[in-house]
């Protein structure tokens, strides 16, 4: 990955991170919460492979974590609508 940030400094500094090139994977206390891999207006072959090879990261995460993707999601809505219920 390319940079680590904290989701505190995603949300800062949303509008200079959404201009980035670079992935950035998005931690909440120290833990991964997500990625945010770019992607270019217009990407050569380059980008299509980096983007491929972002994927196949996520996959293998999933799999060491021993995590589905609808797992993924679904946990992710439970942390979003515990969110908003604060």
């Amino acid at each position: 990955m390319g940079v680590r940030i904290g989701i505190r400094e995603l949300r800062d500094k949303l509008a200079s991170y959404m201009e980035s090139t670079v992935p950035i994977e998005v931690t909440r206390h120290g833990q991964t919460v997500g990625f945010y891999i770019p992607v270019p207006k217009r990407p050569g072959q380059a980008e299509r492979e980096a983007l491929l090879e972002a994927g196949h990261r996520m996959q293998a995460e999933l799999a060491r974590l021993g995590l589905t993707e609808e797992e993924l999601v679904a946990d992710f809505k439970r942390w979003r609508k515990a969110r908003r219920a604060k």
